[in-house]
């Protein structure tokens, strides 16, 4: 399961994430852009790193590292980059936190006598996403987080009812549909010899709730506004059938999802060739 790089795209969507998770206020997310930096000089890059914007008051530097496997070096190499990404770049910043992300607490480097003025200072924190309890109990955007733990035989279940909590909740700052569509990301990386479509009815989505179908939508709405119903309802088909052709779906499945014959979606199809 590709972890890095879901845990990216939650926190490229979600930035306020990180600060729920250490208790700083998450209005201030909206001060962030979180980025992947490379320190020059010396050839690192650092995957996870929430900048603050122009201007920002104060201006707080957040390093963010998620380890799901054992790595004895971690500490050093985190510690060492993120120290080195600070002294090259004294401008940025008026203070910094390092934030430390585990599945568990087996998983944190057992060496920590040599890196002690680090982890036991204020300014790092380490993160066990196995002792939140109860993923029901927790803020969703903790349970988003949480789900990336879930086993096999339990993801199913969990996303469901992540995805009811969503449906029925509200989620702040966090958009509805970004929530979903990570969630069915996660899935994806779990389930990977199944196709979207599959993971998608195994988790009780209809196509409706998915990003393509809204994007497709919209799209077409946009280009039919100024003409008449049916000429919007070509558009949206001309808009929408190449994109869902594109998942796998076949000419059939698409007219019973947008509700129109399978005439429609043919004319549509060939008229995008």
């Amino acid at each position: 399961m590709k972890r890095d790089s879901i845990y990216y795209q939650i926190f490229k969507r979600f930035p306020g994430l990180l600060f729920e998770l250490v208790d700083y206020d998450p209005s201030q997310a909206q001060n962030y852009r979180f980025e992947s930096v490379e320190v020059k000089e010396t050839a690192f890059r650092i995957d996870g790193v929430f900048l603050p914007s122009e201007g920002a008051t104060p201006k707080i530097i957040f390093f963010a590292e998620v380890q799901f496997q054992k790595d004895e070096a971690l500490y050093h190499r985190f510690f060492t980059e993120s120290m080195m990404y600070l002294n090259r770049n004294q401008s940025q910043y008026d203070d910094w936190y390092c934030v430390v992300i585990f599945p568990s607490r087996s998983l944190e480097p057992s060496d920590k006598k040599t890196h002690r003025i680090f982890l036991n200072s204020d300014q790092v924190q380490q993160i066990y996403l196995d002792e939140f309890g109860d993923p029901n109990q927790q803020p969703i955007g903790i349970n988003l987080m949480q789900l990336t733990l879930a086993s096999d035989e339990a993801m199913a279940d969990q996303a469901k009812q992540l995805i009811a909590r969503v449906q029925q909740e509200e989620t702040g700052t966090l958009a509805k549909n970004e929530i979903i569509e990570v969630i069915t990301t996660i899935a994806v990386y779990k389930f990977s010899q199944l196709s979207r479509e599959e993971v998608e009815a195994m988790l009780g989505l209809s196509l409706q709730q998915t990003r393509i179908y809204q994007e497709a939508k919209a799209e077409g709405r946009e280009e039919g506004r100024e003409e008449g119903r049916e000429e919007r309802e070509a558009e949206i088909l001309r808009a929408a059938v190449p994109l869902l052709l594109k998942t796998g779906m076949s000419v059939e499945q698409i007219a019973q999802q947008l509700n129109v014959d399978v005439e429609s979606v043919q004319r549509a199809a060939q008229q995008d060739t």
